[in-house]
């Protein structure tokens, strides 16, 4: 077990305050981490980086204002170098792969316990990026699935949404035969026999979201 000298600074991002707390007593058991801010949204927590420049930062996936994942661009924007870890509820494939490659450098699941919570932390300070088995098996579920288009993913919302090939076509500026071959192309991606089917892989890989 590495020991850090001087200690691990870090910074805790999520919007619930009793979860802050308590995680920030599990860390606490570490005599060479140091909790050096907390944020409970996304712009709070930019702020609280740019002050701080923590070693770690562990990050929710919702954030009051906006996604932990925009959060975690805009901290990479300013500092390529900054390690961000994923520690959230959400383990759809799609949020997944979207906060790697964002740069985290891990995705965990709040239902880790505590001794892997605190490997995952020494493993991505020294670097290395830390990805628990069952999150491992969601990246190559997802990778079954074909890639979806910039333009296909944004008819997919709308199919959501109950909109009719038409409809989609008109708010979107193609043909109904474009917006029927997009959907043609989203059926065969994921999987699904029809548009109900559809939405249901979605919703259930992370690509669209109930808000």
């Amino acid at each position: 077990m590495p020991t850090f000298n001087p200690p691990l600074t870090l910074l805790l991002v999520d919007d619930h305050f009793v979860f802050r707390a308590g995680l920030k007593a599990v860390l606490s058991l570490r005599k060479d981490f140091a909790v050096v801010a907390e944020a409970g949204d996304a712009a709070s927590a930019v702020e609280a980086f740019r002050k701080h420049e923590p070693g770690m930062t562990l990050m929710d996936l919702r954030l009051p204002d906006r996604s932990g994942i925009e959060a975690l661009q805009a901290i990479r924007k300013e500092n390529p170098a900054a390690r961000v870890l994923m520690l959230t509820t959400f383990d759809r494939d799609e949020d997944i792969h979207r906060a790697l490659e964002a740069g985290a450098c891990g995705y965990l699941l709040k239902s880790v316990p505590g001794p892997e919570l605190l490997r995952a932390i020494e493993a991505a300070a020294l670097g290395k990026r830390y990805i628990p088995p069952e999150v491992q098996r969601r990246l190559e579920e997802r990778a079954t699935f074909g890639e979806l288009t910039d333009r296909e993913r944004e008819v997919l919302p709308l199919v959501a949404k109950g909109l009719t090939n038409k409809e989609i076509a008109g708010i979107l500026g193609f043909t109904e035969f474009t917006a029927k071959a997009h959907m043609r192309s989203l059926l065969a991606k994921l999987g699904a026999a029809d548009r109900t089917e559809l939405v249901a892989i979605a919703v259930q890989r992370g690509l669209v979201h109930w808000e």
